[in-house]
């Protein structure tokens, strides 16, 4: 059917082609926007710009001040000077990634008013182009997994591709994994990541079809963005320079050195304050969050308090003491884009004090109040969050943590 519309069009395709090119640039530059934007977002909650605050005997939860954010952002170099500031937080607030806690300002004012990321109160429109972005972040990260040998280096017609995945290959992974219950149902899903732009033809000439040819995803989903790339309307693929999955370069080299991102990210291209996940709850002390994409719809906003979750204090021989009320869990954790999705608090022993409801984390089985016990074997009732922090923040992608929970009585 392509073969006949391309071959009789003429002008008309030209123009089509050209609407198209269009389309899929608005598209990159709305993937850009949601990961910059979330970036931001999970530093801001490491740092504590975001928290709760009071105003008029009202809590506001998770929000930032707007003019304490733009002297952030001036401090970490993030903007030149306000006025860019402003520019910056306003591209934000145009494609609906933040807004004004009342909705009762659409412009972003360097003023004291109250501003919060939608994904922080459950308000974050998932439209289609959305739920595609997700999906294909999610997919990106699975196949980036030290265990997954998906995504290699191929040539096709002679030119040498890196990070390229088989159709036919991936569409077995897809049913394999759970993704897609049938071969159809995979095929499917990959025509939309195309039509979504996340994935193409690795030479862009064909459209998806369950072959041996080669396709590849379309951003670095782990790129660590720099906020003033929101003021750059080039094109965010011509931006990725040696980062590219487009560009051929040594296998060995990938770019995995440490930012100054508070967040941790599993190829450590983001960097996590404290170590865990870097997503929303960071706000809750200076541990890591180990969190990062838009949560599922109807996922519950993540609300932190930066109080001890504890009811009262445990010490690491009450955890240890015969007969104890606390029952040992493991989990294996596997990091996604930002992070694990979760935050550590405390002191000998150490305890959960936010998880992420949308993270890998929450999805392990994870939740608030459980101790640590150990991180990749190594034990932790004796050490503060930071070493707990540092440890995943230099550890593999893939983590395994020993909690202890208490019984229900």
């Amino acid at each position: 059917m392509e073969g006949g519309n391309s071959a009789g069009s003429g002008g008309s395709d030209s123009s089509t082609s050209g609407s198209g090119g269009a389309q899929q640039r608005e598209l990159e530059r709305m993937a850009e926007v949601l990961v910059t934007g979330e970036q931001l977002r999970l530093r801001l909650h490491e740092e504590k710009v975001i928290k709760d605050r009071r105003h008029h005997l009202k809590t506001y939860p998770n929000c930032f001040v707007a003019k304490e954010l733009i002297d952030w952002l001036i401090e970490h170099k993030e903007a030149s000077d306000r006025e860019t500031a402003i520019k910056l937080m306003q591209k934000l607030a145009d494609r609906g990634i933040i807004h004004h806690v009342c909705d009762e300002h659409k412009e972003f004012k360097d003023v004291k008013l109250f501003y919060r990321f939608r994904k922080d109160d459950g308000t974050f429109p998932l439209d289609n182009e959305v739920k595609a972005f997700v999906r294909g972040q999610r997919l990106y990260e699975k196949l980036m997994s030290p265990e997954n040998t998906l995504l290699q280096p191929r040539e096709e017609e002679g030119v040498k591709y890196e990070r390229t995945f088989m159709a036919s290959e991936f569409l077995d992974w897809l049913v394999q994994e759970g993704e897609a219950t049938t071969r159809k149902e995979a095929e499917q899903l990959c025509h939309r990541l195309m039509e979504h732009s996340i994935i193409q033809h690795v030479s862009n000439k064909h459209p998806f079809v369950d072959s041996n040819l080669l396709y590849q995803f379309r951003m670095n989903f782990r790129r660590r963005r720099r906020l003033m790339e929101l003021l750059n309307e080039k094109s965010p693929s011509s931006q990725e320079t040696h980062d590219s999955p487009f560009c051929l370069r040594k296998q060995s080299h990938d770019n995995r050195k440490s930012t100054s991102f508070m967040s941790v990210s599993p190829s450590k291209e983001v960097k996590i304050v404290s170590a865990m996940r870097r997503s929303s709850m960071s706000s809750c002390g200076g541990s890591g969050y180990f969190s990062g994409s838009p949560p599922a719809s109807g996922s519950p906003p993540v609300l932190c308090n930066p109080k001890s979750v504890l009811k009262r204090p445990v010490t690491s021989e009450e955890l240890l003491t015969p007969g104890a009320p606390y029952a040992r869990k493991t989990f294996t954790i596997v990091g996604d884009a930002v992070g694990w999705g979760f935050v550590v608090r405390g002191s000998k022993p150490c305890h959960i004090q936010a998880v992420d409801p949308s993270g890998p984390a929450a999805a392990a089985g994870m939740k608030v109040c459980q101790f640590v016990v150990s991180v990749n074997g190594l034990n932790v009732l004796h050490v503060d969050y930071r070493t707990v922090s540092n440890l995943i923040l230099t550890g593999p992608r893939t983590i395994v943590m020993e909690v202890m929970e208490e019984l229900e009585c």
